[in-house]
């Protein structure tokens, strides 16, 4: 009786070396889908930043007194602004600073501008209102709030 062997095939070096740089690729292509969904992920929370700070500042305008007064008003320093139109071209650039003009280091990198002007708003003379505009910005993205405030104390 004679016994066949039957011919072992494994992989060859060419198999395998094929083998390794489709593998590589593959993971290259997922490895970089990974990396830019984890660069952008934070995008979301500087957008919150943003949106927050924006916030609190159209509030704080918009909560004080039509009338205008003279103020002399001392680069970040807030707390001696008694009247909507005191904000006018307000600004700080890559930083923010609460009331008292004291920075606040963990929102560096942020830059604050506010506009005031009159403008006629639904009926209301120009005289008789002002259009508020915060920007709050980082880098490349910024958020723009637009409010109100009329002299409904006239």
């Amino acid at each position: 009786m004679s016994i066949k062997r039957g011919r072992h095939r494994g992989f060859t070096l060419i198999e395998m070396i094929l083998a390794i740089v489709i593998i590589g690729v593959g993971l290259a292509g997922v490895m970089m889908a990974f990396s830019q969904g984890v660069k952008n992920s934070a995008d979301p929370v500087i957008r919150k930043q943003l949106l927050a700070v924006a916030e609190e500042m159209l509030e704080e305008v918009a909560l004080k007194p039509f009338a205008p007064t003279a103020t002399t008003k001392m680069a970040c320093v807030r707390s001696n602004y008694d009247d909507v139109f005191d904000y006018n071209g307000y600004a700080t650039n890559s930083k923010v600073c609460d009331i008292d003009g004291t920075t606040i280091t963990a929102l560096n990198g942020l830059s604050v501008s506010v506009a005031v002007v009159n403008a006629a708003f639904n009926g209301i003379a120009a005289a008789d209102a002002a259009e508020i505009t915060v920007t709050v910005s980082k880098t490349s993205d910024s958020v723009t709030l637009k409010g109100w405030r009329t002299n409904h104390a006239k």
